[in-house]
């Protein structure tokens, strides 16, 4: 593998958007076609990381490290691991075909493809990070082009969506920082080197305090109940492709952070917290099931599905122990394909039909069999139906939690009988019974949109049915961490 390999996969996507800038705004078939190169590239790049990865090695790889301020201890330190990787891929992955998703766009194209490409840089950035000070950096990257991206080609309320998702993301990151802070300032050891700083041991007090710090922020983007608030809004007003990464992979950068810094830097409070978590990962499937329930708007059902779903990475984080860790890392990728398809396919179902209001649709399905047909199978993915992605996720957080937390577990899997109510129901309104009148002419998916759809279906049957494509790689990250929370007299 040649050296800087994964800093050319996170800064692919910036020289892109560059070449974007130095493009006419005139031509809008050069930019769409620069960004779906870049970002192609990008995914093939992200591919071949995944091949080379070794699962038998445990730490890092692909290690890039070199100074930069020295004087801080701060360093361009990066690498994957089991925890990192299958998030980098489902980055590259989701971004590509959200390009392709946004071949419609006709407003300020320039600007919108060069911002859809800073994103992805942003996000590969926070997950391939070993230093905080870069962690840090990168994660407030992704702030500014996600807040233009909602405020200017979002729908009727995007300027109140976009400041609240800045309110609440700016929040959690001051307070974010401030733990990162007190962990570089306690360590004695002036680095802010992720590892070395994790092989401090603090005083119980201290965990307890910067824990609660770290994952205040963490909670916010994941997003935990009741610091939800911000994802409804941004996900009605997003465009469909910028709803795709948002609920893909941006919420996964909470869930990532809980594990990659809470419980490897603070073990011993991720003990004391457990219950706490577990409390919160309950109270998020059920309340985010139940509110799903009485949705009218099909982006908005599908948006606090992700609040429910976010629900069992909690869960998995509160039990602790191999299979659940497995499954919270795991559940990450899977959902973020599910409702990164489901998003999808409620911005082709919009666009044909012009309404996202689920009573005012019926019948579509013989009007729109492709739709209606992988709309079916999203949403028995989501229910975690066997044979998908979703249940092999949802089956190992449940068999590793019940032995820790069995009333928990009880009351989460509920959640699954609530999702299911909830997405046939809305599948039997919209796309069977009686047909409207008024959508008698609409028509079905058209080739370019078929692409990201059955793409996304391939990944998650292709999961369901052969989990051990990602398990062995998730594994490999997951046993350090085990190794680390195990020894701790609290585990």
């Amino acid at each position: 593998m040649i050296p800087g390999y994964l800093s050319l996969i996170i800064f692919l996507p910036l020289v892109g958007a560059i070449m974007i800038a130095i493009l006419p705004k005139e031509s809008g078939r050069a930019i769409k076609l620069t960004a779906a190169g870049f970002s192609l590239a990008c995914l093939l790049l992200a591919l071949l990381l995944f091949a080379q990865f070794d699962v038998s090695h445990s730490g890092p790889q692909f290690v890039e490290k070199s100074p930069w301020i020295p004087t801080f201890g701060v360093s361009y330190f990066l690498g994957v691991d089991g925890l990192s990787l299958p998030l980098v891929l489902l980055t590259a992955l989701l971004t590509f075909l959200s390009v392709l998703a946004s071949w419609n766009i006709a407003l300020r194209v320039k600007e919108y493809f060069a911002l859809l490409l800073v994103l992805e840089m942003g996000i590969l950035g926070v997950f391939s990070a070993l230093d905080l000070f870069l962690f840090f950096l990168f994660w407030e990257v992704e702030l500014i082009p996600m807040y233009l991206l909602i405020a200017i080609w979002g729908g009727p309320r995007r300027e109140y969506a976009a400041i609240k998702f800045v309110l609440y993301t700016f929040a959690g990151s001051a307070i974010m920082l401030v733990g990162i802070f007190a962990l570089y300032f306690n360590s004695g050891l002036n680095t802010f080197d992720m590892l070395e700083i994790g092989k401090v041991h603090y005083p119980a007090v201290f965990q307890a305090i910067v824990f609660m710090l770290l994952f205040f922020g963490f909670a916010i983007k994941l997003p935990v109940f009741p610091l939800h608030t911000w994802l409804p809004d941004a996900h009605v007003e997003a465009p469909t492709a910028v709803s795709v990464i948002l609920a893909g992979v941006l919420l996964k950068m909470g869930g990532y952070g809980m594990i990659r810094l809470c419980l490897s830097i603070l073990p011993q409070a991720a003990h004391d917290y457990a219950f706490l978590i577990g409390i919160l990962a309950v109270i998020n499937v059920l309340y985010g099931a139940g509110v799903s329930m009485v949705q009218n708007d099909l982006k908005k059902m599908v948006a606090y599905s992700s609040v429910s779903h976010m629900g069992y990475v909690l869960l998995g984080i509160a039990a602790l122990n191999e299979l659940s860790l497995n499954g919270a890392v795991l559940q990450m990728f899977t959902h973020g394909t599910i409702t990164g398809l489901l998003f999808l396919l409620v911005g082709c179902v919009y666009e044909k039909t012009h309404t996202r209001l689920i009573s005012e649709m019926g019948g579509l399905a013989p009007r729109m069999p492709w739709l209606a047909v992988i709309f079916s199978m999203a949403g028995l993915a989501s229910l975690g139906l066997p044979g998908m992605s979703g249940f092999i996720a949802e089956f190992l957080i449940f068999v590793g939690s019940f032995g820790t937390w069995k009333v928990f577990t009880i009351l989460a899997a509920a959640g699954i009988v609530l999702t299911a109510g909830y997405i046939l129901w809305m599948l039997q309104r919209v796309f069977f019974g009686p047909p409207r009148p008024q959508l008698a002419d609409v028509g079905d998916a058209r080739a370019l949109e078929l692409v990201p759809l059955v793409t996304l279906m391939a990944i998650i049957v292709l999961v369901g049915v052969y989990p051990a494509i990602l398990t062995d790689v998730i594994q490999s990250g997951v046993m350090p961490l085990i190794t680390l929370v195990g020894s701790h007299p609290g585990g």
